[in-house]
């Protein structure tokens, strides 16, 4: 009741009548939105779209090569912890002909201060083949697919800053293990008990804390009527588990699912955005990387294109290459003047005889994953009634020379607020992470916060991938 009273109050403080309120609008105060989905769009014209944005495939960061790696390294974890970027691996090798691995499974550990240039840290904690001048940090059951992650919960114990989730070995081969460390080096078991035993735990299980939703997420494989497919599973103390629910993907066609590599979007933590791998086992075993969304973390916008192709290098057309491994982090841009961007890593070269795996890495625009596109003949789209707070409007937005942007917020009813219509809109043009938006009376939009608008995006050869309301 007070919040339709307050909306009231506005609407009727900028002269427009109680009937143009709509009923339940969303609620976005002042968090960044990116154009995922078409969660807040109500309409789009026949010439613009929501485009898919695949990120562009960059340098070599690692040929896993060394006497504890090889052909089978996988499942790598990179974050960035504070001015240090962590990377996490499985170390392994397979001989092709005998059909067997050549040595035990370990999982490794690497480090980078820009997110490019990476180095092995001779740890001095684990013996490999009589030596511990090696970057393995754990080689006890669970060093399969070990998945650790900082735990950004603010109540994290300071003995478990670092947890990880790992697959059991042997009598536990079908138990997920939780993990603790103080440094994100030393590990051990956060409880003697597997905490998920219902799961088929054999790719890449990964958890974090989701601080929108105050509770730890886990995310892993299992098989469903015979595809590999995801679950997910929550938990308060990242010991209890709940029940696991299967994930949503509304729409798009069955398909094998291996990984998932699901997190919260650091620039929208309401935010749950994934990379999974398409396993096509009737060619050849080819799997390349996908893109989805959600904003439940159980219901995902899954894109049926692919995010990662294979491409013309002919090694990342073979068995299990084009993983996307699990992480997104900043790094800067080798465009003198250009903006941060995101980088992500994923696999080729995997199982080839006597070479080791390849960790490629890839970049894409701040927010870029997808956007809202026209083409210079132009179009319009238009939101769903939304309320915000904030006192300005920030578009990420890109044109070609002769492109442009241009906004309008209006009631719900379609009537532009006085101001802020099209026509008082000059184009918005350029390539710009945080453009701010200005009509002819000024960019301050803080009369219009707590009510109930629609904002009308005209597109003319350009690509729209995120707005937001804040303060100056």
């Amino acid at each position: 009741m007070n919040r339709t009273m307050n909306h009231a109050a506005v609407y009727l403080a900028i002269g427009i009548s109680l009937g143009a309120i709509a009923a339940e609008p969303i609620e976005i105060g002042s968090r960044w939105e990116l154009f995922v989905d078409d969660f807040l769009i109500d309409r789009m014209d026949s010439d613009v779209e929501l485009r898919l944005h695949p990120p562009t495939p960059r340098e070599v960061v690692m040929v896993h090569d060394k006497p504890w790696e090889g052909n089978t390294c996988g499942y790598h974890t990179i974050f960035q912890d504070g001015p240090l970027y962590r990377m996490y691996y499985r170390g392994s090798d397979h001989d092709m002909i005998a059909g067997k691995r050549r040595h035990p499974e370990v999982v490794c550990y690497a480090e980078s201060r820009d997110g490019v240039h990476w180095e092995r840290p001779e740890l001095g904690l684990v013996e490999f083949a009589g030596s511990k001048a090696n970057n393995i940090i754990w080689d006890r059951s669970g060093s399969h697919n070990f998945t650790p992650f900082r735990d950004t919960n603010p109540d994290a114990r300071a003995d478990a800053r670092y947890k990880a989730m790992a697959r059991g070995a042997g009598k536990d081969h079908g138990k997920l293990f939780a993990f603790k460390s103080a440094d994100g080096i030393r590990w051990q078991l956060l409880t003697d008990d597997a905490v998920l035993t219902e799961g088929a735990f054999d790719s890449q299980n990964l958890a974090f804390w989701d601080a929108e939703r105050r509770h730890y997420r886990c995310y892993f494989r299992d098989f469903r009527e015979g595809r590999r497919d995801i679950k997910v599973s929550t938990s308060r103390d990242f010991a209890t588990w709940g029940k696991s629910e299967w994930l949503k993907f509304p729409g798009v066609p069955q398909e094998h699912l291996y990984t998932n590599q699901i997190m919260p979007y650091h620039r929208a933590a309401h935010l749950l955005i994934g990379f999974p791998t398409r396993f096509l086992p009737k060619r050849e075993s080819l799997t390349e990387g996908l893109f989805m969304s959600s904003r439940d973390g159980l219901s995902f916008r899954r894109w049926p294109e692919a995010y990662v192709r294979p491409g013309a290098v002919p090694e990342k057309w073979h068995n299990r290459s084009n993983y996307i491994w699990w992480g997104l982090v900043e790094t800067a841009s080798a465009l003198p003047g250009a903006s941060r961007e995101l980088s992500l890593y994923a696999n080729e070269r995997y199982y080839y005889e006597g070479q080791g795996v390849k960790t490629r890495r890839y970049t894409s625009r701040l927010d870029g994953f997808v956007s809202l596109h026209a083409s210079l003949k132009g179009g319009s789209a238009l939101t769903k009634p939304v309320v915000f707070q904030g006192d300005r409007l920030t578009l990420n937005l890109a044109t070609s020379a002769a492109g442009s942007v241009r906004v309008q917020i209006e009631d719900p009813e379609g009537r532009a607020f006085p101001g802020f219509s099209l026509a008082n809109c000059p184009d918005l043009y350029g390539d710009s992470i945080d453009r701010v938006v200005a009509w002819k009376g000024g960019s301050d939009v803080r009369r219009l916060a707590g009510a109930p608008v629609r904002l009308r995006f005209v597109l003319q050869d350009a690509d729209l991938y995120a707005f937001g309301f804040g303060e100056r």
